[in-house]
């Protein structure tokens, strides 16, 4: 690897290595050693591997779990400070395995742009492993491995990483709350074909502030919640177009930080009007994939998922006939389509709302 690769890879995953030969080592598959010699990255990724589930049983802990005595009905004197959960062992499972499995984690390495840098003997080059989803989570969990050897498995810097690179937040999110690095993700995807450009750091600070064009600082309070914050530890600077400013954010942690400079950099591609509109997300609408196309805008953000109601009735020949209703909260509509198949009335419905929001 050369210089830039490193400055790159420990950006995109918010972590500065000691031993750079470590990060390196997380990359290098079997087939490659076997050519080359030296080691390859799998007692990382056992390493790693066992570090996700750690961590995330930790976020999960403490995102839905509490000890009692939180709660505003605890009395001292006669209960138990028992910790709960939000949810039951089998449910807290289920959103585990989700997080972790090898899909999640194969498409984690494509946002971050990470398996280009995968060093592979010839058979691999040749048979493109890089491109298989189970080649790209061995090399999440090797890249944790690394991290928690080089950083002396420092809890703290392990949930920064996983915070990072997972975006466990993101992955569990309701319709309701924007995911503006999902949108900035995707913005620049289809914009440039590119990724978002990351670097974090660690400091002092009092404010957000990006550049303009015209060259000139100006201040933007930064709002975590509903409380501004007056000081912050971290701060992540943020490039998605050349012709663009590069945006900065802050927040306690580097995970809030990237969140902040995502909703920095949205919202100043929605004061200039440089946003996708649903046209551009849906070039070609179709009746096959009117569905899946409405439920793609709905979780960009455009408005909540599509409710359908199916109703059936019979022809005067006694032939089942189904009506499909399709409505939308936000837009205050609805349409009305019939056909003889459940699955082709709610396609035409879909197809109907679908040209109806992108006015065709």
């Amino acid at each position: 690897m050369e210089n830039n690769d490193f400055i790159f890879i420990q950006d995109q995953i918010g972590y500065n290595f000691k031993n750079t030969d470590l990060l390196q080592q997380a990359f290098v598959r079997r087939s490659y050693s076997k050519e080359n010699g030296g080691e390859d990255n799998e007692v990382l990724e056992f390493i790693g591997d066992k570090v996700l589930d750690f961590i995330i049983v930790k976020f999960l802990t403490e995102k839905y779990g509490y000890f009692l005595n939180e709660c505003d009905d605890f009395n001292e004197n006669e209960d138990f400070n028992e910790f709960a959960t939000d949810y039951h062992e089998n449910q807290l499972t289920e959103i585990k395995k989700k997080l972790v499995q090898k899909k999640t984690l194969s498409r984690r390495i494509d946002i971050l742009g990470l398996a280009e840098y995968l060093i592979m003997g010839k058979g691999d080059v040749k048979n493109r492993v890089y491109e298989e989803d189970s080649v790209k989570e061995d090399l999440f969990e090797a890249i944790l491995g690394a991290v928690a050897l080089d950083a002396e498995w420092n809890i703290s810097e392990l949930q920064d990483v996983v915070d990072i690179m997972l975006a466990p937040e993101s992955e569990l999110r309701d319709n309701t709350t924007p995911d503006y690095i999902g949108l900035i993700q995707d913005w620049t995807i289809r914009r440039n074909a590119t990724i978002p450009l990351y670097h974090f750091e660690k400091g002092s600070y009092q404010s957000t502030w990006y550049i303009p064009f015209n060259g000139v600082s100006q201040i933007i309070d930064l709002v975590i919640g509903d409380n501004k914050i007056d000081k912050i530890n971290f701060r992540c600077l943020l490039k998605i177009d050349d012709n663009l400013p590069v945006f900065r954010g802050f927040g306690v942690s580097k995970s809030e930080a990237r969140t902040a400079v995502c909703k920095v950099a949205y919202n100043y591609l929605k004061e200039h009007n440089l946003t996708n509109s649903m046209k551009t997300e849906i070039q070609n609408p179709t009746k096959e994939e009117a569905i899946n196309q409405l439920e793609i805008l709905a979780r960009r953000g455009y408005f909540s998922i599509p409710t359908y109601q199916f109703f059936q009735e019979y022809d005067k020949n006694g032939n089942p006939v189904w009506k499909c209703k399709c409505f939308i909260n936000e837009e205050n509509k609805e349409f009305m389509s019939k056909s003889s198949s459940k699955r082709e009335a709610k396609k035409s419905c879909a197809f109907k709302m679908l040209k109806y929001l992108l006015k065709e």
